[in-house]
């Protein structure tokens, strides 16, 4: 019975965490380009109870007496697939169609990110820089920073949704080339991607190496829909399932801790 108590311990635990993970997914239901979590579990070590043997008439039996000791959390995967695109009156709002990720430059890191909600910042030189919200610069495929002059009008800006290239109009509307292009870049294993918060992550030893789209043979490119980002990919109403399953599972739980005590209870009264 006190095996019971600590299985019933762990089975409560990893609910709270699963229901934990849930609140996370719905906290986040309107964050742009946000892939949804789910906990995954695995058993505990096993206690052998009676190994295979035979019985008292040296027959053998098929198998033996094993008990679980309870269950823990695996691991917290993300769901990597696509989110709706949803239309943007800005031009540097980008969606990515495919399995890239946008690089963008935090001091001398480099982190990687779904998140195409991009504004204008004023450079050191008095350029325009691209950066997220949160003032990390986005690169092109050079490792620069993606900049437009200072005279370049803002409204003539384009992105070519297939190789990510960039133009902007001059102030007589004529079409220039800035000779920069949007990077993208795909992971061997995107769920190994450490995520380290603002929507970002980073490359890890699970994730592999980041693998850049445009010079690398096999790879599928992503393409960009400018004026478009990408929205959450949290089903609301699955996640309330999933809330409602982990709490009554946390209740059956918490009801196994509740027999046990109470059996133990009574077996110490037996003696009295």
């Amino acid at each position: 019975m006190v095996r019971s108590l600590w299985s019933g311990a762990s089975g409560m635990k990893g609910q709270q965490i699963q229901v934990d993970t849930i609140a996370n997914n719905l906290a986040n239901v309107n964050t742009t380009a946000y892939k949804a979590q789910s906990a995954q579990f695995k058993t505990l070590l096993y206690q052998t109870l009676e190994a295979t043997s035979t019985n008292a008439q040296g027959e053998s039996k098929p198998t033996s007496a094993q008990v679980g000791l309870g269950t823990r959390v695996a691991s917290l995967n993300a769901n990597f697939t696509q989110g709706a695109q949803m239309a943007n009156d800005s031009k540097t709002a980008m969606c990515i169609i495919g399995e890239g990720f946008f690089a963008v430059q935090d001091g001398d890191e480099t982190h990687y990110t779904r998140n195409g909600n991009f504004t204008w910042a004023i450079g050191p030189n008095g350029d325009k820089v691209l950066t997220t919200a949160e003032g990390y610069q986005v690169l092109d495929q050079a490792g620069q920073v993606v900049t437009l002059p200072a005279t370049a009008g803002e409204l003539g800006f384009a992105v070519n949704i297939d190789d990510g290239s960039l133009s902007y109009k001059d102030a007589a509307g004529n079409i220039i080339q800035t000779g920069q292009s949007i990077a993208l870049y795909q992971f061997t294993n995107r769920v190994g991607l450490n995520k380290i918060g603002e929507n970002l992550y980073d490359e890890s030893d699970a994730s592999g190496e980041p693998i850049s789209e445009w010079n690398t043979q096999g790879v599928i490119r992503s393409q960009i829909a400018q004026c478009y980002l990408e929205g959450s990919n949290v089903n609301v109403a699955d996640e309330m399932v999933n809330l409602i399953i982990a709490q009554r599972a946390y209740e059956m739980n918490s009801k196994a801790i509740t027999t046990s005590d109470t059996m133990l209870e009574q077996a110490n009264n037996l003696k009295r």
